[in-house]
């Protein structure tokens, strides 16, 4: 009998690891959870945060969803051979093409060529699957997927075609679009679930969570280099020494000692698989809450020198407006009178920057909290240490609605970590089998 294209793996295979060709699609990732994080903390230190997260939410979880599908699969059926490359290859490059749209999509909800980058990426998985198919025991499962994809594809490129980008239909149209394909995976392992490696998919989800702290990390880098301009600013620095102490905690609580995914049960496969989504986004949006604070941060300590001469200043030496010079009001129009001064559209809300940076660190911060105990926390007997990630929620929302400072939201994720975390020589929570 001739050997499947893409043969099974074996789920019990002993030191299975990421290959380089996984960290190369990681890298694709990174790119577009970065412009679509950018687009996000850009708006909340403009202070209208909120009116952008649905194109956040959006956005993400198709970066997710196309890095899940990929991850997925390759667990059960990479075997690194010529197709397999070849194929996933063509899905690294519709990916590209989406990520390359990702911050004018994040703007406008137009797809634009985007829809083609992902038509692309999404055909060369329904591909993989096909050639997976061939595999006798999985053939109806591999199959599922394949048409699965192909009909959530349609009705994307549908969508595109006749819903005004960025309108209320064209919302809800694509919530329920979402919905056909968080379905697919469900329809498709009800016939016999893939043969993914348990501690490979750990893996895979502990980088990609990796990846989406590193925008924090790029943040705080940027904060700690205010410190060697010609102006040096201090509250940047200490802003990002703040997000550090946060970063840390919660990679600290994120790898503890209990293990991620402790059965290969159909539930708990779902509900840790898709529940991450949760955590990637807040721990995304927490990086686009700290990049704006810490933006903040930098404008309320900007030298005067820099800023813009108040109404009856004179101009700077050397740019006066040429005597007689002046611009007359244009004919049956009165000139405006001259306090009054438009405030540009950018500045639109950025009164309320800072409290809305508030809501954008205790906000994530609680979301990635809760998600952590519904996906892990709460299938171990921890003790008095079960309900730390829950009660730090609600304190750190507690401290969004004050409006506090970054330095309260890094103090709530270090008391989370010493209530959380078990002492040194404490043996971790067992593992069911």
């Amino acid at each position: 009998m001739p050997q499947p294209c893409l043969p099974a793996r074996d789920p019990n295979e002993a030191h299975r690891a990421s290959t380089p060709f996984e960290l190369l699609f990681d890298l694709i990732s990174v790119i577009a959870i970065a412009a679509v994080t950018h687009g996000l903390a850009h708006a909340i230190a403009a202070g209208h945060g909120l009116a952008v997260l649905p194109n956040f939410l959006f956005l993400f979880v198709a970066v997710w969803w196309a890095w899940m599908n990929f991850t997925w699969f390759a667990s059960a059926f990479d075997n690194d051979g010529f197709a397999y490359r070849l194929l996933v290859m063509v899905v690294m490059t519709g990916e590209l093409i989406f990520a390359g749209g990702a911050g004018y999509i994040f703007e406008t909800l137009d797809f634009s060529y985007g829809v083609w980058g992902w038509a692309l990426m999404r055909l060369g998985m329904a591909a993989l699957w096909l050639s997976a198919a061939q595999n006798p025991d999985y053939r109806t499962t591999c199959l599922r997927y394949a048409a699965g994809i192909v009909i959530a594809q349609i009705l994307w490129i549908a969508l595109w075609y006749f819903v005004a980008p960025g309108s209320g239909t064209f919302l809800a149209l694509g919530c329920l679009i979402w919905l056909v394909e968080f379905a697919v995976p469900m329809v498709a392992e009800a016939k016999r679930p893939t043969p993914f490696h348990r501690h490979h998919i750990i893996e895979r989800y502990g980088l990609l969570t990796i990846i989406a702290m590193g925008e924090i990390m790029l943040a705080i880098s940027h904060g700690f280099g205010r410190m060697f301009e010609d102006h040096a600013a201090l509250a940047p620095a200490l802003t990002a020494l703040a997000a550090l102490v946060l970063t840390f905690a919660v990679f600290w609580i994120y790898f503890s000692a209990e293990e991620h995914l402790k059965s290969r049960d159909f539930p708990t496969v779902f509900l840790w698989g898709y529940g991450h989504v949760v955590i990637f986004a807040a721990i995304a949006a927490l990086g686009a809450g700290i990049t704006a604070e810490i933006d903040l941060a930098g404008r309320a300590h900007a030298p005067a020198a820099i800023e813009a001469p108040a109404h009856g200043a004179p101009a700077a030496e050397g740019h006066a407006a040429p005597e007689g010079h002046e611009a007359p009001a244009p004919e049956g129009h009165a000139a405006p009178a001259p306090e009054t001064h438009a405030a540009p559209v950018e500045s639109h809300g950025a009164e309320h920057a800072p409290a809305s940076a508030a809501w954008f660190l205790g906000g994530p911060l609680a979301v990635l909290f809760l998600g952590l105990w519904a996906v892990r926390d709460r299938l171990y007997p921890l003790g008095l240490r079960g309900p730390a990630l829950p009660v730090m929620a609600l304190v750190a929302l507690a401290a969004a609605a004050l409006g506090l400072p970054s330095w309260a939201f890094a103090a709530i994720a270090a008391l989370a970590l010493i209530w959380r975390v078990p002492l040194p020589g404490r043996a971790p929570a067992p593992m069911s089998h």
